[in-house]
Order: structure tokens, then C-alpha cells, then sequence
């Protein structure tokens, strides 16, 4: 089954609820590659030996490995760490997360400015491009065991909107604009 995806309601009530619209207006894989997000189902239950893993890694420069364990018992001031998460925010490189176990929600900007929320579960290899804008959450059940990838030495650092000026977001901005970089191999 692929991932999940709909466009989000306008509502400020709890974000770790799924936000349908009314009725709801689920996102098809070819519009989340319009907007330069990547996917692959994967199997993660042998993720240590799971060779399309290795190949999609080594394709795309993957050398930087780290698991991170998200939940309120296992991360100090986890309610401020989901918060800052959850603030609208770029990065300078691309952002790649396998789902392990758990779930949680990434959620997108479109084209049109508009928010896709993407449900990752377990198996769910997504990578967001560098330059749009994002943030995560966990859902309701308050747990979430994420791979993390990164070529070369992870950079961290979220640039919270507006950042029309970073490179990153240019460069983003522009390949939207030629249509560059749309996900073939990947889904």
C-alpha cells in the first residue's frame, strides 16, 4: 500500500490529529513528486540487510546513518522539541526519514502554497527536497522510530519562513518552476 497523503484543513485544533478537509481531498504520489518529495515502500522489519535500502543509499549519496526514537519517555522536554518541529521551517539539504516503527505526519507546502499532510508509517522512505517548506508531528499515538539519512555530515539547522532569500529555497523555487527533478525512480 503507498503512503498517505490529503490536503490539510484550515483548523488550529490538536495537530496530532489526521486535519481532513471536509470531505476529505487525499493527494495523489505523482502531485508530492510535483512538489519534489521522493517515496519508497521498503520492508522495515530487516532494515539492517534490506538491499533496495543499500541501493536507494548508495544512489543517492546516503553515507550518514543515525535511529531516533521519538516519544515522550525517551526524549527530555518533548513537548518543546515537537513544537519546534512543528514550526513552518526549510533546510539547506534534503531531508530524508525512514519510518521504522510508529507514525507521524510530515507535513508539506504544494505548489500553490497549500499543506499536504503525509502520514509515514512503517516501511515509509520519504525525502524532502531542500528549500520547501515542511514541519512534523507525531500522531496520536505519540510514538515514532525514524532512520535518518544525510550525505556527508548531517546539518540540523531549520530556517523558519520566511526564507525566500536562502539559496536553498531559490534553487527550490526554481526547479518547480522548470520542472526539474521529478521522482521517476522513485514509488
Amino acid at each position: 500500500m503507498a503512503i498517505e497523503a490529503w490536503f490539510m484543513d484550515e483548523s488550529d485544533g490538536d495537530q496530532r490529529l489526521p486535519h481532513h478537509r471536509s470531505p476529505p481531498e487525499f493527494v495523489s504520489l505523482d502531485h508530492l513528486a510535483d512538489a519534489g518529495v521522493l517515496y519508497w515502500k521498503l520492508n522495515p522489519s530487516d532494515y539492517e540487510n534490506d538491499e533496495e535500502l543499500r541501493k536507494i543509499r548508495e544512489a543517492r549519496g546516503y553515507n550518514y546513518m543515525d535511529l531516533l526514537d521519538l516519544c515522550p519517555e525517551k526524549v527530555d522536554n518533548y513537548e518543546q522539541k515537537l513544537k519546534n518541529f512543528y514550526t513552518e521551517h526549510i533546510h539547506g539539504d534534503e531531508e530524508i526519514r525512514y519510518c521504522l516503527e510508529g507514525s507521524g505526519y510530515f507535513d508539506v507546502r504544494d505548489k500553490e502554497d497549500r499543506w499536504i499532510r503525509i502520514w509515514i508509517k512503517p516501511g515509509d522512505l520519504i525525502v524532502l527536497p531542500a528549500g520547501i517548506y515542511h514541519r512534523f508531528t507525531l500522531d496520536t499515538s505519540n510514538y515514532i522510530k525514524l532512520m535518518r539519512l544525510f550525505v556527508g555530515e548531517p546539518v540540523w539547522t531549520a530556517f523558519n519562513r520566511p526564507q525566500e532569500e536562502h539559496p536553498a529555497r531559490k534553487q527550490y523555487a526554481r526547479s518547480l518552476a522548470e520542472k526539474v527533478g521529478v521522482a521517476l525512480a522513485a514509488h
